[in-house]
């Protein structure tokens, strides 16, 4: 069975608690895969929790999930959820570069530990430069038509292959969606 897959995108505070634990969970170290989650709401019809009634049910669920996750208090963004399209358009030239998990990691917890906005490109390249990429380069980068193209294809290759939001998690055919389905994703590594 090939690695799993986890399907992130950094404006996510779901997608932040997946990615910080996903490898100990897992016990192996998951292909990290950038997707616009809004394109996902495009094709799904409907949109994030963040914008209805549920909003503050939720927040309150991703900071006792952070507690209990062991990971420090979440401390939200002004005005979150950003526009995370250009730090998404990052996170794709940092797969390309063989640093896409360090650059998710650096810039979520920028986000979600430090309450920094992803929509701000200073933020996004001081994530850069913190994962050991040439942040100096990220503003051009994300510019380039082929970086875009790949992060469109890469979202809707993943919303028919059954992603439908994030963070989701490929073992094999299967799909799990949830932070709080990283364990079933664990249990079906662990079947031979």
């Amino acid at each position: 069975m090939s690695a799993p897959a986890l399907y992130f995108d950094l404006g996510s505070p779901y997608g932040y608690l997946a990615t910080e634990r996903a490898a100990a969970v897992l016990s192996t170290e998951p292909e990290l895969r950038p997707i616009l989650l809004g394109a996902i709401f495009e094709y799904r019809g409907r949109g994030s929790w963040s914008q209805t009634d549920a909003r503050a049910s939720n927040v309150k669920e991703v900071e006792r999930r952070a507690r209990e996750y062991g990971l420090p208090p979440v401390t939200w963004p002004p005005g979150w959820p950003p526009n995370t399209l250009a730090a998404m358009r990052a996170a794709t030239w940092a797969s390309r570069l063989g640093r896409v998990r360090e650059f998710a990691l650096a810039a979520y917890r920028r986000a979600f530990v430090d309450g920094r906005d992803l929509a701000e490109l200073e933020v996004v390249v001081k994530a850069a430069a913190q994962a050991g990429l040439p942040a100096d380069e990220l503003p051009d980068a994300i510019r380039e038509p082929g970086i875009k193209d790949e992060l469109k294809r890469a979202t809707r290759e993943a919303w028919e292959d059954g992603v439908v939001g994030v963070p989701c998690l490929r073992v094999g055919s299967e799909v799990y969606y949830g932070d709080d389905r990283l364990e079933d994703a664990a249990a079906a590594l662990r079947v031979p």
